[in-house]
């Protein structure tokens, strides 16, 4: 069997999406935010994506680039998936190497990569020097089930989408006060405005309409992202709450009004992710009635030169 790895182009994009929706089923991806992304990526993020094929087909993904937004200098990320009928024949290695003298040429000297929690996927990571890191709980809701009910809110807070927003920047500021303490394996300096618009608010499987906000007294003071791929399956991205609004049930509230107007609007599963260390979201996500279906480990390797 022969691998061949090249680049991305504009006309894979619904291959690549079908190979990931096999190969990481508990993420959302669309063709149109896989050419975006490919097109649009902050210029700091180097971001590329390589490509496996066997006879034509392909069959794995490497996705890489810099973590341009770590307050420490040098880190990237080589994530890869390959088709599991396509495991143990040498693809998954040429996609990784590929990757990794990737990063080496734009300035990489260490490599993340998210590793499924199952006994192959954890024995090729740590067979190429790879150490494992924090752990991330992927959970699965199904809107057709039904949904919990929508609770009320404490006087003063307004239940919005983000559509409904005369600036994103406010949504913008929320984000940026409720990630500072969000779990995790690398340290995040601050995202400029003109970044965090190009990189989250104009992505096109940013669903606006769904993607929900508390309001009081003219702040975001809690938000959820929502992500779509055009189909039925609905993705949370983002949930958090201003660190000066915690303790009022405002996160919960704006996911579970967003779980709502999904259900309505046709979608029939919803999928969340959390750090394993975040047990504020993980509850929340067990009340709402989040099962969890997969986990993923963060690796690293120094990178030799």
């Amino acid at each position: 069997m022969t691998v061949t790895i090249r680049q991305f182009r504009p006309e894979d994009a619904t291959t690549v999406a079908a190979v990931l929706l096999v190969a990481a089923p508990y993420w959302v991806f669309s063709p149109a935010a896989l050419c975006w992304q490919a097109a649009h990526a902050a210029p700091a993020e180097r971001h590329r994506m390589l490509l496996a094929e066997v006879d034509g087909e392909v069959v794995g993904v490497a996705r890489t680039g810099l973590l341009h937004e770590s307050a420490e200098p040098g880190l990237g990320y080589a994530n890869v998936n390959v088709l599991p009928l396509r495991r143990g024949g040498g693809v998954g290695s040429a996609l990784l190497a590929a990757a990794e003298e990737r990063l080496r040429t734009i300035g990489a000297r260490v490599a993340y990569a998210k590793v499924v929690d199952e006994p192959a996927a954890v024995d090729f990571a740590e067979r190429r020097g790879y150490q494992r890191g924090r752990r991330r709980a992927h959970l699965r809701l199904d809107l057709a089930a039904g949904v919990p009910p929508v609770p009320s809110v404490p006087a003063g807070v307004r239940i919005a989408s983000a559509a409904d927003l005369a600036d994103p920047r406010l949504l913008y500021e929320a984000d940026l006060d409720a990630s500072r303490d969000e779990p995790g394996e690398v340290g995040m300096d601050e995202t400029g405005y003109a970044d965090w618009r190009t990189t989250y608010w104009e992505r096109p499987d940013l669903n606006r309409a769904l993607t929900t906000v508390a309001i009081c007294s003219g702040v975001v003071a809690a938000f959820s992202f929502a992500l779509t791929d055009g189909s039925d399956r609905y993705q949370s991205g983002m949930t958090g709450t201003r660190r000066a609004y915690r303790g009022r049930g405002l996160a919960g509230a704006v996911k579970r009004v967003a779980l709502r107007r999904a259900a309505e609007t046709g979608f029939t599963s919803a999928l969340t992710s959390n750090d394993a260390g975040n047990e504020a979201m993980l509850a929340v996500n067990r009340r709402l009635g989040y099962v969890p279906i997969a986990s993923e480990w963060r690796y690293r390797r120094a990178l030799s030169r």
